[in-house]
């Protein structure tokens, strides 16, 4: 049953929409109810609309939602997917316009930052090159070309950045490659250009809905203001109290642009919260009401009080990681009988740097724990070679592909001879691959590393070949077996579980592409779809206590949450306080604070060390600004506090004898 301002939502269908949706407020349902009535009410076929998110996890989600509300039928002609991934859509079926050949490669972040490297002048810190990297993406995310950056460059960085901005992006053609930056500002720079490709997709997508709206770039907004068109029939759904990516291109400002842009612009407001016990929505209210609003909301609950919010202080980070492992296994097993799970408990931090002295903590009071933000699948070594050997079959042409795989496995090719070869195959107008079909090529290099050279290329002739009749699963399985990848990790790792968990990486990889190429996918095209995949949306961590930062939370939601390092330094991030910008910081801190459903701590530490010197903190200044009689500081309530220190103990010395048991 939809809410009195949730179904007018959904219903309003003739213009332009913004819902601003409080936290946990039900707007992944708006979304899904609103595209079920668009089909069966508004009869606008499913191919015509769109729905926008930010994270394939979320857009899975959200397809597999609708799906329930809809025929089959239309629920495989509706596109649910991130920017990105219609981007690359975009792409791949307007590749002439953008000036790509048909199989064209989408370069991961490492393939892009060597580039950007390698473009770089030599000796150069690779602070500075990080620093070029970032102009450079932010060049790409306000949609500005190599020409229009060097214009609009002042300083001599800025001048830096775009001269190899230039550069790079004449590399990225040579090897018809994109970067994720191009997967929203090619089409951007296309539908801003050229008339008929606007009135084409404006027709090929009538109505678009947008998810998480308060993270959208520049790019992003112009792209959706692009397809809407003048009709401006869109569904915006967003919260710019939980606008926490500005440090990645973020405009929380695009919130008010709409009004400006679109005179029309209706607004509705979705307060009421599902998710939340009114003392832990109270103190969210009270925080982020010391923030600047345009669009003034306040969320309200139908749920319990709630438990009063706890307050830590501790000795140090030592101290503190103790406590928390010891109260949640207090609260796990307080509330087991009541169906609480290690998944239905989580900690935030501010900074990933906080997790280490917590995973210590939690293994030694042997709390089960998965740590989101550790190194994502697709990024293991194993995994990204094989997925380069595909991209190399599916465009020859891909040079950074081929420089990552030629000599993988070993095949005594050094660095001189790559470099002779780039040498020649710029002088033809060639890619690295091909120039080792070329015998002219080969005999300018030492007999030992042409060979080799020449085995790879008869190699990959062979493996494209069987890619003709092969599923990408078992093309997969056959690069694995032809190029001995698979021999040398069994013959080069001597530790039994690391050599069957990365043997197991290559299976899994193959596993995906055959649940992929169920939809009758083409081996390029998934490898491309692939490279859009993120860690989160690959994780299934069971049961278990989640650990995050603060930024990976947003989405999520869990019965028991604790939010460490709530002292000035660290949430607030010093930066922030030196720079003022206290705003986002406090959205964070706000985020973290919405995702407990039913209980919440927060924890300081009075001393840290830092650089080898130990640090007098203050609490954070956000503690003052939570409603005080909503909290309980531990050593202003003895006669709780003492309830909560037996329930502790009484946990340890089970854990003690459980562990002289042999529970060890």
């Amino acid at each position: 049953m939809l809410n009195p301002q949730q179904h007018a939502a959904v219903e309003y269908c003739d213009g332009p929409l913004l819902v601003l949706a409080g936290a946990g407020s039900g707007k992944t349902r708006v979304i899904t109810e609103k595209i079920s009535h668009l089909i069966s009410h508004r009869h606008l076929a499913a191919e015509k609309i769109a729905a926008i998110t930010f994270t394939n996890k979320a857009a899975k989600e959200m397809r597999e939602r609708v799906g329930r509300l809809i025929s089959e039928q239309s629920a495989k002609a509706l596109t649910v997917c991130t920017f990105h991934a219609l981007g690359l859509k975009f792409l791949q079926i307007e590749h002439d316009r953008a000036q790509l050949r048909r199989g064209f490669s989408v370069l991961d972040a490492d393939d892009s930052a060597n580039m950007i490297k390698e473009l770089s002048p030599k000796g150069v810190k690779p602070e500075v090159i990080q620093g070029i990297r970032n102009l450079v993406g932010k060049a790409k995310n306000g949609g500005l070309t190599p020409e229009e950056a060097m214009a609009a460059a002042r300083s001599p960085r800025e001048i830096e950045a775009a001269t190899i901005y230039d550069l790079y992006q004449q590399r990225l053609a040579a090897f018809n490659a994109v970067d994720f930056d191009d997967l929203i500002r090619l089409p951007l720079r296309i539908l801003e250009s050229d008339d008929d490709a606007r009135a084409i997709w404006q027709e090929r997508l009538r109505y678009l809905l947008v998810d998480e709206y308060q993270d959208t770039n520049d790019a992003q907004y112009r792209l959706l203001k692009a397809i809407a068109g003048p009709k401006a029939r869109f569904t915006c759904v967003g919260d710019d109290d939980q606008s926490i990516y500005a440090w990645r291109g973020a405009n929380p400002e695009n919130i008010d642009q709409l009004g400006r842009d679109f005179t029309n612009l209706r607004v509705i407001k979705l307060e009421q919260n599902y998710r939340c016990a009114k003392r832990i929505l109270r103190a969210a209210n009270q925080l982020i009401a010391n923030n600047p609003h345009v669009h003034d909301k306040k969320l309200w609950s139908d749920h319990v009080e709630g438990p009063p919010i706890r307050v830590l202080e501790c000795k140090d980070n030592d101290h503190e990681a103790e406590r928390i492992a010891a109260i949640a296994s207090s609260l796990h097993e307080k509330y087991k009988e009541k169906g609480a799970r290690w998944d239905d408990f989580c900690i935030l931090y501010r900074g990933n740097f906080q997790a280490r002295v917590l995973e210590k903590a939690l293994r030694l009071a042997k709390v089960p724990y998965h740590l989101s933000g550790a190194l994502s699948f697709l990024d293991r070594a194993e995994v990204k070679d094989i997925l380069c050997y595909l991209r190399l079959l599916t465009n020859p042409t891909d040079d950074a592909a081929f420089l990552r795989v030629v000599n993988v496995p070993k095949r005594e090719i050094g660095s001189t001879s790559l470099e002779k070869l780039g040498q020649m195959a710029q002088t033809r107008n060639a890619s690295l691959l091909e120039a080792t079909r070329s015998d002219a090529v080969l005999k300018t290099i030492s007999s030992r590393p042409a060979s080799a050279l020449a085995g790879f290329s008869r190699l990959m002739d062979e493996l494209r070949s069987d890619a003709n009749h092969l599923s990408a699963a078992d093309l997969v399985q056959t690069i694995i077996e032809k190029t001995g990848y698979g021999a040398q990790i069994a013959a080069s790792t001597p530790d039994d579980v690391l050599r069957e968990r990365r043997l197991g990486n290559l299976r899994e990889l193959a596993d995906w592409f055959r649940a992929m190429s169920k939809d009758g996918g083409r081996t390029g095209d998934i490898a491309a779809q692939l490279a859009l995949l993120s860690h989160a949306d690959r994780d299934d961590p069971g049961n278990a206590l989640r650990m995050m930062t603060l930024h990976s939370a947003k989405g999520l939601e869990f019965r028991f949450v604790f939010i460490v390092g709530c002292e000035d330094g660290t949430l607030p991030h010093e930066g922030a306080i030196d720079e003022g910008r206290l705003d986002e910081e406090r959205r964070l801190m706000y985020v973290g604070i919405t995702r407990a459903k039913e209980m919440l701590t927060l924890s300081f530490s009075a001393r840290s060390r830092k650089y080898g010197e130990v640090l007098s903190n203050d609490p954070s200044r956000f503690l003052e600004e939570l409603p005080q009689d909503d909290l309980h500081w531990d050593g202003k309530d003895p006669e709780a506090d003492a309830e909560v220190k037996m329930e502790t103990a009484a946990t340890h010395m089970a854990r003690i004898r459980a562990m002289l048991a042999g529970g060890a």
